[in-house]
C-alpha cells in the first residue's frame, strides 16, 4: 500500500444558474427525456435522464449512470471519450428510435452517448 499522497483531479463546478436543454426521445416505444446542463462555454457538464414507465431498479441504475457520467465530465474527461465508453452497450429497451439522426440504438445508454457525441462532440 502506497503512502504517497495522490493528486486528485480538480472538479469544475457548474454555475448555480446554468443553461440547459431537454431532448425528448423514444426507444422502441419507451419515451424518455434527456436534460443536459451546460457550462458557460456550452460544454455539457451534467446529464439527467427520465424514462416513462420505468421500474425502480432501472430508474436507480439510470440515475447512478447520470451522476457518474456528470462527475466524469466535471473532472475533465473529454465528452468524446466518455461517449465512446457507452456506445454499443446492449440492454432493453433497444431498437428503433424517434430520432432520424439515430434511427436504431442498443440501449438507453447507447442512445444517450450517440446523441451527446453527435450534438456536442465538437464543443470544447
Amino acid at each position: 500500500m502506497s503512502t504517497t499522497p495522490s493528486t486528485a483531479a480538480r472538479r469544475e463546478v457548474l454555475p448555480q444558474t446554468r443553461r440547459s436543454l431537454t431532448h425528448k426521445f423514444a426507444i422502441n416505444g419507451h419515451e424518455g427525456y434527456l436534460t443536459i446542463g451546460l457550462f458557460d462555454d456550452g460544454r455539457p457538464g451534467e446529464i439527467f435522464i427520465k424514462m416513462s414507465k420505468e421500474g425502480s431498479t432501472l430508474s436507480g441504475l439510470i440515475q447512478g449512470f447520470c451522476r457518474a457520467f456528470s462527475l466524469c465530465l466535471q473532472h475533465g474527461l473529454p465528452l468524446t471519450d466518455a461517449c465512446e465508453r457507452f456506445k454499443g452497450m446492449r440492454f432493453e429497451p433497444m431498437g428503433g428510435t424517434s430520432n432520424p439522426d439515430i434511427p436504431e440504438c442498443s440501449s438507453i445508454l447507447d442512445y444517450v452517448a450517440c446523441y451527446l457525441d453527435r450534438e456536442f462532440g465538437r464543443v470544447g
